[in-house]
């Protein structure tokens, strides 16, 4: 009986091994999800703020596909290992080319009735920078504001001696017509009109951080619509409308250009960011949100990491991003 009563014992314990033992086809591993990929590049481009509420639908259409032709510009150049400073200066050029956008080919009228255009460039690395103001004859200022850059020992050109110097350079110069487009002579009439200056907020911008690590930033356009006697306003001003440091960050900013000035828009940006600790979206939402008054205008910004940022605090931004790592965007409201 004792022999039975063990025995009995001993299977009972075999069959709790057997119970605990896992049966049956192994749990299949959930396989993780594919990293995402390091930072290798990313833009941001703007055509200006405070575009009007009533855009038509083909107008809108047709803003989106020049943001999304010149966004793709951008990320190809990128992709392909140009540096910032070139990306910036060709994809400001293909915007100044483009009637839609306050810069160049669709700058807005004096109150003379001619076209005066600004530009401006910076490099982050070297903060090496370059700008025009008041050019009549020059097709794309953004390239006049490099050659300021890199072939002389100025920063600034102005009027008479940014044309002759344009000629020194030997960029590419048209006749001032060139500059005219039957919309933006209405736009100026309809101003004259009121005899007010026009709330034309159009500029273009573009912040760039290639693939070695190098920030890079520009801005260009035609000012305010009906502007006199040599106004300047900020995209020429490196500090307000236009800033670079790899330090900190990358800005181009449109809107009212003597706010801009005023409060050194892009490089209090910068500063918030380089001295302050402030993460990117922070440092540009509290200087468009608390230091300038609503409807001024807006910026795209951008950080040695990627990191993005497009403020405004107009009813609109025409404005786009993209980035190595598949983001690619745009959007106007």
């Amino acid at each position: 009986m004792r022999n039975l009563r063990s025995l009995l014992c001993l299977l009972l314990l075999i069959l709790g091994c057997l119970a605990c033992m896992p049966g049956g086809e192994p749990e299949p591993e959930t396989p993780e999800a594919p990293a995402t990929p390091p930072l290798e590049w990313a833009i941001a481009i703007h055509g200006g703020a405070g575009a009007p509420k009533d855009l038509s639908d083909s107008e809108q259409l047709a803003y989106k596909l020049a943001l999304e032709e010149t966004l793709a510009l951008g990320r190809g150049l990128l992709e392909t290992g140009s540096s910032g400073v070139d990306v910036v200066e060709a994809v400001i050029r293909k915007m100044e080319d483009q009637e839609l956008f306050n810069a160049g080919r669709g700058s807005v009228f004096t109150n003379q009735g001619t076209n005066e255009l600004d530009a401006s460039i910076m490099d982050g690395e070297t903060k090496a920078c370059g700008a025009v103001t008041g050019v009549t004859t020059v097709k794309n200022p953004i390239t006049l504001a490099r050659k300021v850059m890199e072939n002389s020992r100025h920063v600034f050109f102005a009027g008479e001696g940014a044309e002759q110097f344009a000629t020194l350079m030997e960029v590419e110069r048209v006749d001032p017509r060139y500059f005219f487009t039957q919309r933006r002579w209405d736009a100026w009439q309809r101003v004259l009109e009121k005899e007010k200056a026009a709330a034309d907020r159009g500029t273009v911008g573009c912040v760039v951080r290639d693939k070695a690590g190098n920030l890079a930033a520009g801005t260009s356009t035609g000012g305010l619509t009906n502007k006199r006697w040599g106004r300047i306003g900020d995209s020429p001003v490196v500090g307000a409308g236009t800033y670079a440091s790899n330090d900190s960050c990358a800005v181009s900013g449109t809107g009212i250009g003597e706010q801009f000035i005023r409060n050194a828009v892009a490089y209090d940006i910068c500063a918030r960011v380089q001295y302050g600790g402030a993460p990117l979206d922070t440092a540009a939402r509290a200087v468009i949100e608390t230091v300038l008054n609503e409807g001024d205008g807006g910026v795209i910004a951008l950080t040695p990491d990627g990191t993005i940022a497009m403020e405004f605090n107009t009813p609109a931004m025409f404005r786009g991003a993209a980035t190595s790592q598949g983001r690619f965007e745009v959007a106007i409201w």
